[in-house]
Parts: C-alpha cells; structure tokens; sequence
C-alpha cells in the first residue's frame, strides 16, 4: 500500500498537506492569541487590579487551562477520527475553536460584569483547548498518511508550519493594535484580533471541505478495522511508546512557550522593552521559522527523525543561559538575538521531525488518538504551564532569569533520555507498523 501511496500524484499529495497546514495556521493564531495578549490584557481587563502579580498569575492560570482541555478534545477526536475518519474531525475542531475565539472578542470585562468575566473567558479557553485539542493530529495524519514514505518527514512538516505562522500572525496583528494609544487598545483594540477569526474560519472551512479521506484510513475502514475503543487499545499495544514520546515532547512545548509567550511578559516587565519591541522579536523569529521547519523536516528523511531532533534538543539546552543573559541587556537588537536564534532557528530541529517520528510510532488503528494524546496531553506540563513556572521561577529567584535557564536544561535531559529509548522507523513502510504483533506492549 505505502508503494501505492509513493505514485500518487504530487500535486495531490501537496494539495493535501497545504489544506492541511493552512487549517493549523487558523487554529494555532486562535490558540496563541489568547496566550500573547493574557500577559498584556486580561490580567489588567478581566481579574481584580489589586495585585498586578496575582493578576498576571491568574491570567495565565486561564493559559494553562486551555492545555488542560487539550488532551479531553485530543481523546474525543481522536476516538472518532480512529473510527470515522480524520477528515470530518478537522472540519468540527475548526468550527469549534473559531466559534470561541470569536466569541471571547465580545465577552465583558471584570468591572463590567464581574466574576462572570474570568468566567466567561475560561469556557471559551476550555473550547479552544478542544477545538486544538483534536486539529493537530488530524492534520498531521492527513499530510503523513498521504506522504510516501521517503517523504514523510517532509510533508509531515507541513501543518507544523501553522504553529509558528500562527504565532506570527498573532503578534503581527497585536502588534499592529499595540500601536494605538495605550486606552483604545485596552478598550476595543484587543478585541479585534479576536473577531477576526470568524473571517479566517470561513476561509479555512472552503480549503478544508475539498479535502479527501487519507488512503490508509480508507483501507482500514474497507477491511472494517477499526478499532473499537482506540483510547483502550492505545494503552493495551502502544504503552511504552506513549509514554516516551510524552517526554520527548516536553523540551519542544517547554522551549516554544518559554520563547514564543512567555518572553513578551518577561522582555515588557523585566526587562521594560516596549511591547511592540517584545512583539517584533518573537514575530521575526516566527517567521524565520516558517522556512526552517520544512528544512529540517526534509533533513529528518535524509538523515533520521531522532538524528535531527537529539542536535536540537542539545544546541536548545546549550542557548538557554546566554539567550537570557543577551535579554537582560536590555538591547532590543540582542534581544531579538537572544530569541531569533534559539527559538527561530535551532527550535525548528526539534519540532519539524516529531509529526512523523510521533506518527511512525502508532499504527493506523490508534494513530489519530496516539499522537493526539501525546502531543496533547504532554501539552499541560510541557505547554500550559510553562508561562506559570517561569513567571513563579522569576519572582522567587529575586527578577533574575538563572532558574528559568536551568529549568530549560533539565528538561532538555528529560528528553533526551525519552529519544533514547525509542526506535527510529524513518523511511519504514507504515504498513509494517500496521502489521500484527504477539509481542508484550511494554517490549515493542
């Protein structure tokens, strides 16, 4: 079946991963809204003013909720899209989270309408951790399914492009409202990031809707084997695996929240760079990153997933201490240095192989719920929560960023350690992954 796969026509191959990595553009930029304004707005609109340090906390306690409810709609989708198919599950997250952030670009703030107000704003976060929850691994499987196999790594990268273009786009936009006098923005200006999701969902349901079924999913559904609880099956086949590509995963959400969310609140309050300065930094390394992704995914098929991924795992431990210390400089240039290079440029080694070294490590039966939970629910410690340590690490370490630096190399280990257990199956036919196995879970 992968031989067949390897002949089908190039332009559908790309179509597909291109519907694919546009539909994560849309979702990534909802999701990562909210995490570049809660630093910037909803500590000072939605939660009481009394302590700007436990308005801050409380705003990206909110953050962190969204990874909490990431793995439950990593689980549900992931149950249908092993049962149903991935394609229908694309088009649901899609509408569920923009439906959300649409809806928080309206909501009341705290002196308007009071507790109701955070309230509000978790249900839609809880939404968005959901909606997003179910988006990535459908839209991997979609690219890595339809992939031959000595291109997995390649087209895999595709929708991973969405996470960093996202990003951009979400610091572009704030950025480009930051520029209104500081009242307007706290006022109106914010919410227009928001409302603008309803235009970029409609666009992205179009592309999305054209889309076919991926053939290997098509197989299982005509030889009718669909698992029947993939979630059971997941951990009664694939135990060890899932555990490891959980660990695996932590330095990757570890380093992209760190860089890409954390460091405006850091570089804005720390620091006291201007928030348009703070922005334009992790906006320019986001768009390096859109180029470097697909680079190293392509890299990965050359050399191996975990090849590439173990030297960006080391080079990432090996920049936290001078990133930060370039930061504290207060020097915009080196600042945007401090985070270009790790975040932009050394961050993609690790992030454009794992779709398809996540992917290679599930067979079709359970592949949407395995990534998804992986990916997911590893999200709450390696993500969700990554703002909340850093800001808790800054204040007891007396404002200086050393804790946050070593928190970044000790993860870096747990990682590292995970690879190492983990067979590298670049270029394998994912047939051979499919085929059955008498061997105990805990062994393969």
């Amino acid at each position: 079946m992968e031989e067949k796969r390897s002949a089908t026509d190039i332009k559908e191959i790309q179509r597909v991963a291109f519907s694919s990595a546009i539909g994560c553009v849309i979702e990534w930029y909802d999701f990562f809204l909210y995490g570049v304004v809660a630093g910037l707005v909803f500590n000072k609109l939605f939660f009481p003013k009394e302590d700007p340090f436990v308005g801050l906390l409380l705003a990206y306690v909110t953050f962190a909720i969204g990874f909490v409810a990431r793995p439950i709609g990593g689980i549900l989708f992931g149950h249908f899209g092993d049962r149903l198919g991935r394609k229908g599950m694309l088009v649901l997250t899609l509408l569920i989270m923009g439906v959300a952030t649409f809806m928080i670009g309206l909501l009341p703030t705290y002196a308007s309408a009071g507790i109701w107000a955070p309230v509000l704003l978790l249900l839609l976060r809880i939404l968005q951790g959901i909606g997003i929850g179910g988006e990535w691994g459908g839209a991997v499987l979609m690219a890595i399914e339809y992939a031959p196999r000595e291109r997995r790594g390649f087209y895999g990268s595709w929708p991973q492009i969405g996470v960093p273009a996202g990003l951009f786009l979400a610091t572009i936009v704030v950025g480009l409202l930051s520029m209104l006098p500081e009242d307007q923005f706290l006022a109106w200006g914010w919410r227009i990031a928001f409302l603008l999701s309803g235009l970029l969902v409609a666009i992205g349901l179009y592309i999305r809707l054209k889309i076919l079924e991926t053939p290997l999913f098509e197989r299982l559904k005509k030889e009718q084997g669909e698992a029947k609880l993939p979630f059971v099956e997941l951990w009664r086949t694939h135990s060890l695996k899932t555990i490891l590509g959980m660990g695996c995963r932590y330095i990757e959400g570890v380093t992209f929240n760190m860089y890409g969310v954390y460091s405006i609140a850091y570089l804005t309050t720390a620091v006291k760079l201007t928030r348009t300065n703070a922005l334009a930094a992790v906006s320019l390394a986001s768009l390096v990153m859109v180029f470097m992704i697909p680079i190293f995914g392509k890299l990965s098929d050359r050399v191996g997933r975990q090849k590439v991924y173990r030297y960006g795992v080391i080079l990432t431990a090996l920049l936290a201490y001078p990133a930060f210390w370039l930061m504290d400089t207060g020097n915009w240039v080196l600042a945007t240095i401090a985070i270009l290079v790790p975040f932009g440029i050394v961050y993609p080694a690790i992030y454009g192989p794992i779709a398809a070294m996540f992917s290679e490590l599930f067979s079709t039966r359970v592949r949407y719920t395995g990534v998804s939970f992986v990916y997911q629910f590893s999200g709450i410690f390696a993500s969700g929560l990554t703002p909340l340590i850093a800001a808790t690490l800054l204040h007891y370490g007396g404002g200086e960023p050393w804790l946050i630096a070593g928190y970044i190399v000790f993860v870096a280990v747990v990682s590292l350690i995970s690879v190492a257990f983990l067979q590298d199956r670049t270029g394998k036919d994912l047939s051979e992954i499919d085929a059955p196995s008498h061997k105990p879970a805990m062994a393969r």
